[in-house]
């Protein structure tokens, strides 16, 4: 699933004559504009966008200034598309650094070149899933949620001042952010720094890790506070969810067969 058979570039053109493929194909646009023409219709893309084509689906590609793209083959894909499609990258460009990296390591003579195409394949359909089923977000609202990802950690992180040296109204843009993304910009980076620690709290805490140590990772300064949001977010102390989650987890593996809630 998600096998990429092929991937390949074109240099600055004007037209790719008429053709089919026997398996999916995916262009992403590095440059210019164009316009690819179906049998029943036509879809008009820009730098950015991912023209989706299914099987056996006759298609041309034409632009008046020249375009260029990475396009990539693949066989049984897992997203649900059916039907040509177009689809836009976000302001972060993953899915551009994902078509970069297939083309790179399709052609490279690394040992790891079968696992990692079928990595980025996976990866690639995930993308493509998502944008397909998520509602479009602002390349504002983006750029704030990716800045508050990368200072979560940060305990000096002022998103307040970082919001006002926007070019934006603070009140627009936390309304907008609320609005695309259901909380407040300081709702969401409170959330993110309470489930990153209670995946933590998890996968790394011990008997020599204090929930203190835990707090600070996550950019709580103070560990009281940092307690008192976790009970409010998940109903019990760190320390508590720490030891439940621990025990549920061993007694799974200790019966397989048994199913455990776990908090």
């Amino acid at each position: 699933m998600n096998d990429i058979t092929y991937v390949g570039k074109h240099p600055l053109i004007v037209n790719v004559s008429r053709h089919v493929h026997e398996s999916w194909e995916y262009v992403y646009c590095t440059y210019g504009a164009g316009t690819f023409t179906f049998d029943n219709r036509t879809v008009a893309y820009k730098k950015g966008d991912v023209v989706v084509i299914p099987p056996m689906v006759p298609h041309s590609n034409a632009s008046e200034t020249g375009f260029q793209n990475i396009h990539i083959n693949m066989l049984e894909p897992s997203h649900k598309l059916k039907e040509p499609t177009i689809l836009t990258d976000d302001s972060n460009h993953f899915l551009l650094d994902a078509f970069t990296a297939a083309f790179f390591h399709f052609y490279s003579d690394r040992k790891e070149r079968t696992a990692l195409l079928a990595a980025y394949g996976n990866l690639i359909s995930c993308y493509l899933s998502a944008y397909q089923t998520g509602l479009p977000r602002s390349g504002v609202v983006e750029e704030i949620e990716l800045t508050i990802i990368n200072s979560y950690a940060d305990a000096d992180f002022k998103l307040d001042a970082y919001l006002k040296s926007l070019p934006f109204s603070y009140d627009y843009l936390r309304k907008l952010f609320q609005k695309e993304l259901g909380v407040t910009p300081h709702q969401y980076l409170n959330d993110k720094r309470l489930q990153i620690a209670a995946e933590l709290l998890v996968n790394t805490a011990s008997d020599a890790t204090a929930v203190a140590d835990i707090a600070r990772m996550c950019g709580f300064r103070e560990p009281l506070y940092f307690s008192r949001m976790f009970k409010k977010k998940y109903g019990v102390a760190p320390s508590y969810y720490y030891r439940s989650r621990r025990s549920a987890e061993d007694q799974a593996r200790k019966d397989p067969t048994s199913v455990k809630k776990m908090l």
